[in-house]
């Protein structure tokens, strides 16, 4: 009963948040969040460089998985260290990932993909396991030191699904992965979708000023993949905490993979060239390399999760001050806008001296 009204009251945030979010976002005022003054000029106008929603939403995402890590390993008693060692391990080698494999697939050097850099951590992700399992047993620790593999990915999983799906936020707000406009899809589809679109507002949206759709009603594929991903998180959490971890990680991790495919078909920005992109290719690779890892890993069963033991290690202040650091350093990484810039006149207002 605890571990349902924990579900669902997860799922009641999401939803309050989804049904805001999915109003406002595409609103022109709901891309940038703050502008700085950098260098004035000699008409005294100031240049400034921009912060936006897309990097706080998209930090929040983030701070959202490894938060549902950090909780889930707890609740297998994973002892913290260990858990430290994962998350590090895995946000050096993806985070910069997103960023080079959208230079490699698309050409542009200041775009971002959730793709490339989740590609590269589920390829890593079970070896950076075994070779942290190795370390403790050549040390003589205890076994339940180790870490259970089959159970961490779906952990792993359920923390992708919960933060995509928070991220995708960021993505309405800028106007990013936009989907096809609704006048060119078949007619049921325009139909099915003709009162819930996104049109989005502003010259310096991605979707005005790469794909030309500005207050053009388009498919809010960005929406309908927060909903599908967080949905899928919150399934494969209900099953985890029943200790039913493969069913977890199979739930999760080939819905999300899969639908990171189809979902291509809906979109109008560029994904590279070919018949198929590159990130199509990328996460059907995943969702296969993911299912042999989890259905050939033969281990024991774990025990089940203690939902109360893992919300525990949330009041650590290691873990507090490290979810505070990665937010703020994938704020400041993936928020300052390159894009956009903005020329800010500052002066005295007299009326309020």
């Amino acid at each position: 009963m605890t571990n349902l009204l924990a579900v669902s009251l997860l799922g009641a945030v999401y939803a309050g948040l989804f049904a805001w979010a999915f109003r406002t976002l595409p609103r022109e005022e709901w891309q940038i969040l703050a502008a700085i003054p950098r260098s004035r000029q000699s008409n005294g106008w100031w240049t400034g460089f921009n912060l936006t929603y897309y990097g706080l939403f998209t930090a929040t995402g983030v701070t959202v998985a490894v938060a549902t890590v950090f909780v889930l390993m707890a609740a297998l008693k994973v002892p913290l260290a260990i858990t430290s060692w994962v998350v590090l391990l895995l946000l050096v080698c993806a985070v910069p990932a997103a960023k080079i494999v959208a230079r490699l697939v698309e050409g542009k050097p200041n775009t971002f993909t959730v793709g490339g850099a989740v590609f590269v951590g589920v390829v890593l992700a079970p070896w950076v396991m075994f070779g942290i399992n190795s370390v403790y047993a050549a040390a003589e620790q205890p076994v339940v030191l180790g870490i259970p593999i089959v159970p961490a990915m779906a952990i792993l999983a359920i923390a992708y699904a919960l933060g995509e799906g928070t991220g995708r936020l960021g993505c309405i707000s800028f106007g990013c992965c936009y989907g096809k406009p609704l006048a060119e899809l078949p007619s049921w589809i325009s139909r099915l979708f003709g009162t819930y679109h996104f049109s989005f507002a502003g010259s310096t949206k991605k979707a005005a000023y790469e794909g030309r759709l500005e207050k053009m009603p388009v498919i809010p594929i960005q929406g309908i993949t927060a909903v599908l991903f967080v949905a899928a998180g919150l399934l494969g959490l209900s099953l985890f905490l029943e200790g039913r971890a493969v069913a977890a990680f199979v739930v999760v991790w080939p819905f999300t993979q899969v639908w990171r495919a189809v979902s291509e078909m809906l979109r109008a920005d560029f994904r590279g060239g070919g018949w198929m992109s590159s990130y199509q290719i990328l996460a059907l690779v995943g969702a296969i390399y993911g299912l042999g890892i989890v259905l050939f890993v033969s281990e024991h069963e774990s025990s089940v999760p203690e939902l109360a033991l893992g919300l525990h290690t949330l009041w650590h202040p290691g873990v507090i001050l490290s979810l505070q650091l990665i937010w703020v350093a994938m704020f400041l990484y993936t928020g300052r806008s390159k894009v956009t810039a903005s020329h800010l006149a500052i002066s005295v207002a007299r009326d309020q001296i």
